[in-house]
């Protein structure tokens, strides 16, 4: 069963920055979409970055420009780094993938088009 873990999570003051990995030893030999979503307290995951089925990087329009998501297939690592942190940014920040390539543009940063998740990391921005 494939298995995704997260590490970097942590507390930071407001414009500070945080980098998130992502590991899956599963999917080794196997084509996998990966994607970082988040969720705060109270509210639904929403989606942060994601791939496009064109190789092109999503962002939802809240974090544009500040958070840049890398992805090295051979190593079936990801990463989101995270830079001038806002208080908004807390929430627990999941790894999410897909089997197969990377869906349409809409798709890409959808919570519900990815079936695999890791446990999550926090993250909490102080003001």
């Amino acid at each position: 069963q494939v298995q995704l873990v997260e590490s970097g999570g942590g507390s930071v003051q407001a414009g500070g920055f945080l980098r998130l990995s992502c590991v899956s030893s599963e999917l080794t030999h196997s084509r996998y979409c990966m994607a970082w979503v988040r969720q705060a307290p109270g509210k639904e995951r929403e989606g942060v970055a994601g791939i496009d089925s064109g190789g092109v990087t999503r962002y939802r329009a809240s974090v544009k420009g500040r958070f840049t998501f890398s992805q090295d297939n051979a190593a079936n690592m990801g990463w989101l780094q995270m830079d001038n942190l806002k208080p908004e940014d807390r929430a627990l920040y999941y790894c999410a993938a897909r089997a197969g390539r990377c869906g349409a543009d809409w798709l890409a940063i959808n919570p519900a088009y990815y079936p695999l998740w890791g446990q999550g990391t926090q993250v909490t921005v102080s003001s």
